[in-house]
C-alpha cells in the first residue's frame, strides 16, 4: 500500500516577514517585527493563563468531590473569560497614602518579566521567541528580578499585610532561587550547552537527559519541582498570600486588572516552570521514545503542551494535598535539607560525567 504525505507548510510568520521588509525601511520593520511577536505572545499566554486558572478550578473540584464551573459556556470553559471580563469591569481602587507610581507600576513589572521568560522556550523546532546561547542562564536571571515587582507592590501600598507578604516572597525567592539553579546546573553538565534548543537536540539521541543521568537527575527533577513550587508562591509554600493570616498578602490593596495581572502572572510563572523541566528533563518537544518522529504531519508542540500539562497538574495536586508550612519550616527546608542535597548532587553527577557513566 503505497501512502502520498502532503507536507504543505504554511509559514505565516516568513510572509509577515517578508511583507513587512517590503513596505519599509529596514530598521522600521526590525522594530514592528519585535513588537508583533510581543503583541502575540501576549495574546496567546494571556489565554493561555486564563485556562491555566480555569483547569486549577476543575482539578480542584475534582480533589474535593465536586463539579467546578459549569455554568457559563459548554462545560464552564468560558468561565475565566467571563471572570476577566469582570476584572476588566471592576474600579481600580488604591489608597491615598500609597506610592503611585511604584503602586501603578508592579503588576506590570510582574507581568512583563513573566513573559520575557516565555519568549526563549523551544516549544517546537519551528516556534521559539529567540534561541540564544545562554537561554538557561536568561531564565534564571529573569525569574530572579520577577520578585521585584512584589516587593514594589508590598511596599508602595503602605499596607502593613502588603509589606509582610511582599518581605516574604523576597525571603522565599532568595532562598529557593539557589536550589533551582543548582539543579538546573546540574543537567546542565549532562548536555553541556546552556541553549534550550541544543538541550532539546541532545536527547534526540541518547534519550531525556533525567534517564541519562541516572539517580543524580531523579534527585535534580525532586529537588527542582519542590523549589519551583516554592519560587512560584504557590501551596504549600504560599506564605507570601496566606489567606489566613495576611488577607491577600502583597496584592491586598489592589483590584480590577491590576489584581489580574498578579493572578495571571503567578499561572504564566507555573507555565514557566514546567516548561523549564519538560526541555531540561524530559526532552521538550521530543515525542517519548520517538512514537511520532517518523509521522511528519504531527506537530511538535502537542507534546510539548502534553508534558507541560502533566507538570502542572503535578504542581496543582501538591497544592490540594499538602498544608502549608510555617516560615520556619519553609527556611529549614531550604537551608538544612534541600541546599546540601543539591550541593552534594551535582558533585556526583559531575564524577558521573568524568567517568564516562552516563546512559
Amino acid at each position: 500500500m503505497n501512502f502520498l504525505i502532503i507536507n504543505i507548510q504554511l509559514s505565516i510568520t516568513q510572509i509577515i516577514h517578508d511583507w513587512l521588509f517590503s513596505v519599509m525601511p529596514e530598521p522600521a520593520a526590525n522594530f514592528t517585527e519585535w513588537v508583533l511577536i510581543a503583541i502575540a505572545y501576549l495574546a496567546l499566554f494571556a489565554v493561555a493563563g486564563l485556562y491555566l486558572v480555569l483547569l486549577e478550578r476543575k482539578v480542584a473540584a475534582w480533589f474535593q468531590l465536586r463539579l467546578g464551573p459549569n455554568r457559563v459556556g459548554p462545560w464552564g470553559l468560558l468561565q475565566t473569560m467571563a471572570d476577566a471580563l469582570k476584572l476588566v469591569s471592576k474600579e481600580l481602587t488604591g489608597t491615598a497614602s500609597a506610592d503611585k507610581f511604584l503602586y501603578n507600576l508592579a503588576p506590570y513589572f510582574v507581568i512583563i518579566t513573566s513573559l520575557m521568560a516565555i519568549s526563549v522556550f523551544p516549544f517546537s523546532k519551528q516556534f521559539q521567541g529567540f534561541d540564544i546561547n545562554i537561554g538557561v542562564f536568561f531564565l534564571v536571571a529573569i525569574s530572579s528580578i520577577g520578585v521585584i515587582g512584589i516587593l514594589l507592590a508590598g511596599w508602595s501600598s503602605n499596607n502593613k499585610f502588603a509589606l509582610i507578604g511582599a518581605m516574604r516572597s523576597g525571603l522565599q525567592t532568595v532562598s529557593y532561587e539557589l536550589s533551582v539553579g543548582l539543579s538546573i546546573l546540574t543537567m546542565v553538565l549532562l548536555s553541556g550547552s546552556l541553549q534550550l534548543s541544543e538541550i532539546v537536540e541532545v536527547q534526540r539521541t541518547g534519550g531525556w537527559l533525567i534517564l541519562q543521568g541516572h539517580i543524580p537527575a531523579i534527585i535534580a527533577f525532586a529537588i527542582f519541582m519542590i523549589a519551583g513550587t516554592a519560587e512560584t508562591n504557590r501551596a504549600p509554600f504560599d506564605l507570601v498570600e496566606a489567606e489566613s493570616e495576611l488577607g491577600a498578602g502583597f496584592h491586598t490593596e489592589y483590584s480590577g486588572m491590576k489584581f489580574a495581572y498578579f493572578f495571571l502572572a503567578e499561572f504564566i510563572n507555573m507555565f514557566i516552570i514546567a516548561s523549564i523541566a519538560v526541555v531540561i528533563f524530559f526532552g521538550g518537544w521530543l515525542s517519548p521514545f520517538g512514537i511520532t518522529e517518523s509521522i511528519t504531519w504531527f506537530p511538535e508542540v502537542l507534546w510539548f503542551l502534553i508534558k507541560v500539562l502533566v507538570i502542572i497538574f503535578l504542581m496543582m495536586w501538591f497544592r490540594w494535598t499538602f498544608p502549608r508550612l510555617r516560615v520556619d519550616q519553609l527556611l529549614t527546608l531550604e537551608w538544612k535539607y534541600l541546599l546540601p542535597i543539591n550541593l552534594v548532587n551535582i558533585v556526583i553527577m559531575a564524577i558521573i560525567i568524568w567517568m564516562n557513566w552516563t546512559i
